[in-house]
């Protein structure tokens, strides 16, 4: 379903915050080793880029990470700051938006499409650019987690429409 927008070699941009949000709308979490294969099956995958925040040394998550390393990723992270807020609220943050948008400006040359698995409105400019520069642009996310602004500039794929491909399987229990 995906290759057919897929033209010549591309990258996958994978903003982990943005997509934990969509996996809550959407009541299913992504196997992104399922992710892989399927995306290798329909393109010449040159980059798997996976961006996220991480809190200290949990074990639970050195595994996911691990694991993403495994399966042929290369995971940006850096450690979550916690901001408080008015009323004393604590809020994570782990934004690595500035890291994404270098990186696919950076690496450009080495793709002619572009995956974006986000559906931030921070990254409208990058995507300015690189169609400018003649670069394909799509982006992976769900309603009402996707930006107008990107749906403007980009080929737009619900996940939904990905899920019986990609869906992790739920351990009983």
């Amino acid at each position: 379903m995906i290759g057919r927008f897929l033209f010549g070699r591309v990258s996958v941009f994978i903003d982990a915050a943005n997509i934990l949000y969509s996996q809550k709308t959407l009541g299913w979490r992504v196997d992104y080793t399922k992710l892989v294969h399927y995306l290798r099956d329909q393109a010449e995958i040159v980059a798997l880029r996976y961006y996220t925040g991480k809190v200290g040394t949990l074990e639970k998550q050195f595994s996911f990470i691990k694991k993403l390393e495994t399966a042929g990723y290369v995971v940006i992270a850096k450690e979550v700051k916690f901001i408080k807020m008015a009323g004393g609220a604590v809020l994570p943050k782990g934004n690595l938006d500035v890291e994404l948008a270098l990186d696919a400006y950076r690496l450009m040359e080495e793709f002619d499409t572009l995956l974006l698995f986000s559906g931030d409105s921070d990254f409208s400019y990058l995507l300015d650019l690189l169609r400018q520069k003649g670069k394909k642009v799509i982006v992976a996310s769900t309603r009402g987690h996707i930006s107008k602004e990107l749906l403007t500039r980009a080929k737009y794929i619900d996940l939904r429409k990905l899920k019986e491909i990609i869906i992790k399987n739920q351990k009983p229990g």
